[in-house]
């Protein structure tokens, strides 16, 4: 799935206007609608750590249903409203060249929240149940999608690169949707129903107990990318930071995201026996392997066949971009931590913390992105950076620190 941006950003950048296109894409479309999903984004987790037994399902697929047709009707007025020219316009401060390119993409983007809120809650009843190699072929089929489409705006060439990226990327998650919604059938006829029953959420009340506050952490942790796209857009060389944003923010999430699969990992593992000692050990793998590969390509010449040769980025775009590397070096290795750590949260069911932590995590980057703006003294994509590299530094700290109890507790009982 970590592909996707850089493919997107590679075949923008090949097709008229790219600039432009990379930047209402980067700036614009996709922090919005990362946004607007952020709701049902914790479904994975907590479809992996509640779906024990057919009633349970029932409880959370209620919950599914009914986020993933609210948050599409927000999509839907921010798309073709006029609310859209508020938000883009009047708060994020958009560069004029980009309102009208992201307002297309958008608008194509509508089928996005709702397809991610079936795919995820279900991924979750798969890996719950052992089956999930199902995860892996659904974004297998989720990337055919998107390269079919890539591949026909590309040789067309025709249509704006934001109409191919959005385009490409809404049929990739349907695609996927699709899939798993057929995969998970007979896991659902066969083991789901026939489970033996746990205990209980009861309602639909104590299931929001549970999951609002990771819900509120996907919503604060999206509101950081719109943040950070509006903070651009009042620092200097704005078009040039947007545009650069999304193929540089695609690299770093390609190494990050060896960690995000590791929160469900967490879950799922946790309440085996001597597993947090083999997971703990796993962790640190993971740091050595996300953080070292990122530091290959920011220290050598790598990184300049990435952005011109395969992101096809111009000569300017390519020294921003090169520079700004190397303010992403924490970001893998928090990533992972964070996942170690809310999953430990997760199994105990305190998931306030993990709220709070990314509170913390806003409030810091928020300061330092502010001090940007007030003296205007780095290119926005720099700032950005390093206002994410230090703010997800503070998170890890207040994440290690609000999980104690817990970690102390499992080195005690399954190590």
């Amino acid at each position: 799935m970590a592909l996707e941006s850089p493919l997107m950003s590679a075949v923008i950048a090949r097709l008229p206007q790219p600039e432009k296109n990379l930047a209402a894409w980067g700036g614009v479309v996709f922090p919005l609608a990362l946004l607007i999903e952020a709701p049902v984004i914790m479904l994975l987790a907590a479809s992996t750590a509640l779906s024990k037994d057919w009633k349970n399902y029932q409880i959370l697929r209620k919950y599914m249903m009914i986020a993933g047709a609210s948050l599409t009707l927000l999509h839907f007025g921010v798309a073709f409203t006029p609310l859209f020219d508020f938000i883009v316009v009047r708060i994020m401060n958009s560069p004029a060249e980009i309102i009208e390119p992201a307002r297309i993409g958008l608008r194509i983007m509508l089928p996005w929240t709702w397809s991610i809120a079936y795919r995820r809650f279900n991924q979750g009843v798969l890996i719950r149940f052992g089956h999930s190699k199902a995860v892996g072929l659904g974004t297998l089929v989720r990337l055919t999608s998107v390269g079919i489409i890539l591949a026909i705006g590309s040789l067309d060439g025709s249509f704006a690169g934001i109409v191919v990226a959005t385009a490409a990327i809404a049929s990739g998650v349907l695609a996927e949707a699709a899939y798993t919604g057929l995969r998970v059938r007979g896991v659902l006829r066969d083991q789901v129903k026939k489970a033996i029953p746990t205990q209980s959420i009861i309602e639909l009340r104590g299931f929001l107990k549970f999951y609002i506050p990771l819900a509120m952490t996907s919503m604060l942790t999206m509101l950081m990318i719109p943040m950070g796209s509006a903070a651009m857009s009042r620092m200097p060389r704005a078009l040039e930071s947007l545009a650069a944003w999304p193929v540089l923010s695609g690299l770093v999430f390609m190494h990050r995201s060896i960690g995000m699969a590791f929160n469900e990992v967490m879950v799922a593992l946790l309440d085996e026996p001597k597993s947090y000692v083999v997971l703990s050990r796993f962790r640190n793998i993971l740091i050595i392997v996300s953080s070292g590969l990122l530091l290959l390509i920011a220290g050598t010449s790598i990184s300049q066949f990435w952005f011109q040769r395969l992101s096809a980025l111009s000569p300017q775009l390519v020294r921003l971009a090169r520079m700004a590397i190397w303010f992403t070096l924490p970001i893998p290795a928090m990533g992972v931590l964070h996942s170690f750590y809310q999953g430990i949260l997760l199994n105990s069911q305190k998931t306030r913390g993990i709220t709070e932590a990314m509170g913390v995590f806003l409030v810091v980057a928020g300061f330092i992105l502010a001090l940007g703006i007030l003296w205007q003294f780095q290119t926005g994509v720099t700032i950005v950076w390093v206002a994410f590299s230090v703010g997800s530094i503070a998170q890890y700290f207040y994440l290690s620190l609000r999980s104690r109890a817990a970690t102390g507790a499992l080195i005690l009982v399954k190590s």
